[in-house]
């Protein structure tokens, strides 16, 4: 029994809390069990061998892999007065099970909402049938390039600051030229949305466009998997596109691609403070479930004061988490005036109270807790990646208090205008 269960399914909506069951399902028959019996295969230095397809599969099956894609191309339909809400509730249940899996399925959700409302109709009629059919179609956002990342989060709208990756046009293709890092799906997406410079000389927010490229576009080329402390099932990549030539039609957004990303951003950051709190939810779970049967000092482990404080921290960060997420999920979905702000407030305030969750999580196993086989310190793994994914924890703050104060908040980067 879960006893914070009452408040995880207060305020949704029957078919949410549906979609939710449905998950936690998926995740308590096929993630979890799979995680206890192959815990050595997130190790293993060949990326593609790690997660096997079963698990897209199974995900398929039940539906949570196609959120996002229309409903008329086979995608599972969702009510659009909630979307956002349902996106952090089902993240959620999946990072519960595992956060690098979590990675894999919600990137073709957040692409999917981009592709939507950018792309061209001749194009989502060819991609989306694709991502619908097949369970092992995933999709990548190239965004983040070797020297530049946190910059295009403030953003610091100056020449300076413009993408090194450039597209030009040749006749009736553009051409792609550049690098990218710490792609999410980077090494085995199916399909990429990739951001280039096309206007050199001003800010990034007038001369940055995006492009849709498939996985066999010649010069597209996957230098490498990053191997990262956590999240290890998503397999993060390198990217190099050398003379990588895409038809005209291919271009999403030209010159103002990075304002037009909101449509991705938003839920985005919801989606990835409820990752967190899923990989927070997993180190209670597991937790309470350990100090009530296991014996220290003549009683169990609950009893002890040091431990039941720990475990009603726990507790109380994870209400925090999950309220200020639920906040900021209606924001975006209510499109209102204040949803960045929150957005941003939301994913901070995860990524730094899960982390303290996971750390507990750890102590209060004792030794068990460092043991690889014993599954809690992947959890710790997992939420110390959360720190910087979608922005740094600092640039967040930067961007929460530009949000509240435009008129006098500092440039941040750069020399003040």
């Amino acid at each position: 029994m879960n006893p914070m269960m009452d408040m995880i399914d207060r305020g949704l909506s029957e078919e949410t809390r549906m979609m939710r069951q449905a998950c936690r399902a998926f995740v308590d028959d096929f993630v979890i069990p799979f995680n206890r019996d192959h815990w050595q295969r997130e190790w293993i230095m060949k990326p593609e061998d790690r997660l096997p397809r079963s698990i897209l599969e199974q995900a398929h099956k039940v539906g949570i892999r196609t959120l996002g894609v229309p409903e008329e191309f086979g995608g599972t339909p969702i009510d659009p007065a909630s979307e956002v809400q349902t996106f952090a509730v089902v993240s959620e249940e999946v990072a519960r099970g595992d956060a690098g899996l979590a990675d894999k399925l919600v990137q073709i959700w957040k692409v999917s909402v981009l592709l939507r409302n950018l792309a061209p109709r001749h194009l989502q009629e060819i991609w989306f049938p694709r991502i619908a059919e097949d369970p092992g179609f995933l999709m990548s956002h190239c965004l983040t390039e070797p020297r530049g990342a946190s910059d295009r989060w403030l953003p610091y709208n100056v020449p300076e600051a413009a993408m090194q990756t450039k597209a030009v046009i040749k006749g009736d293709k553009w051409v792609i030229n550049g690098r990218k890092q710490f792609i999410t799906n980077g090494y085995d997406a199916s399909l990429y949305v990739v951001y280039a410079n096309t206007k050199p000389g001003v800010g990034m927010l007038q001369g940055t466009s995006c492009f849709l490229v498939p996985r066999d576009t010649p010069g597209l080329v996957v230098m490498r998997c990053n191997e990262t402390m956590g999240g290890r099932y998503n397999n993060n990549a390198e990217i190099v596109f050398e003379d990588c030539a895409v038809p005209k039609d291919h271009l999403l957004v030209e010159n103002t691609a990075m304002g037009k990303a909101a449509v991705y951003f938003r839920p985005g950051k919801i989606i990835q403070g409820s990752k967190n709190l899923g990989v927070g939810m997993a180190a209670f779970e597991r937790t309470a479930d350990y100090v009530q049967n296991y014996v220290q000092g003549g009683r169990i482990l609950i009893k002890h004061q040091a431990v039941a404080l720990r475990l009603a921290d726990m507790a109380t960060k994870l209400c925090a988490v999950r309220s200020l997420l639920r906040e900021a999920a209606r924001a975006v979905d209510e499109s209102a005036a204040d949803a960045d702000q929150l957005c941003s407030m939301a994913k901070v305030f995860a990524s730094e109270e899960v982390l303290k969750v996971c750390q507990h999580a750890v102590e209060l196993h004792g030794g068990n807790g460092v043991m690889l086989d014993f599954g809690i310190e992947k959890l710790f793994r997992d939420a110390a990646c959360f720190l910087h994914m979608d922005a740094t924890v600092d640039i967040s703050r930067f961007k929460i208090v530009k949000a509240m104060f435009p008129d006098t908040a500092g440039v941040y980067a750069g020399p003040e205008q």
